[in-house]
């Protein structure tokens, strides 16, 4: 880990709750960093567990709804000009459109806990204009385990913090395939509930 992160980092803390809030708003560092750092701040008594999983969880819904609101209001040519000034990839946006074309809103959920299309997802979710109450209780819902799992790892840890990146792994492999099979079983249920209805449409009265 650079010189360049641990600066951060100590700026951060320095800041109390509203550091660890505003490192997941900008993500300048990845949030698994951040929130893990936030553990051990909890471990060593500078802060509680319930405040920075607040501030965690404030700072993640409001990073992802800045990327909704990009898309709701800009579109995919603004993303495909200066998304790479948000460090969101052509690629990672065309996954995510796919994914959210394919599963619907209820993606908003199960994409949270997969690489690639974890933050790019909130994009096509702000071009397909999804009501911004449902997006957000979504984020939130997702946003919530997240913070609970690195604050708890950073905890664990304490001063060797640092390797959260390894042991985190085995963790968040898990995280994506039980959030892979939520949104299998989701689609499913979008697939069967869509039937039923094309069914009751045809049928004779």
């Amino acid at each position: 880990m650079d010189q360049f992160i641990y600066s951060v980092l100590e700026w951060l803390s320095s800041l109390g709750y509203f550091g660890i809030a505003l490192g997941l708003m900008v993500e300048v560092i990845p949030s698994e960093i951040v929130l893990a750092y936030g553990g051990f701040l909890i471990a060593s008594g500078q802060i509680n567990f319930v405040g920075a999983l607040i501030a965690g969880t404030i700072g993640g819904v409001l990073a992802q709804v800045f990327l909704y609101w990009i898309g709701y209001y800009g579109g995919r040519p603004f993303l495909e000009k200066y998304g790479k000034y948000l460090l969101i990839k052509k690629k990672h946006l065309d996954v995510a459109e796919s994914w959210f074309d394919r599963y619907g809103t209820g993606v908003i959920f199960g994409a949270r806990f997969i690489p690639v299309v974890r933050h790019a997802i909130s994009i096509p979710a702000g071009i397909s204009k999804m009501p911004l109450s449902r997006f957000t209780l979504l984020t939130t819902l997702a946003i919530v385990p997240w913070s609970v799992l690195f604050l708890y790892l950073g905890m664990q840890l304490g001063s060797s913090w640092k390797e959260i990146e390894e042991i985190a792994a085995p963790y968040t492999d898990d995280a994506a395939i039980v959030a892979g099979v939520l949104l299998l079983l989701y689609f499913l249920f979008q697939w069967y509930r869509k039937k039923q209805r094309s069914r009751n449409g045809f049928s004779p009265r």
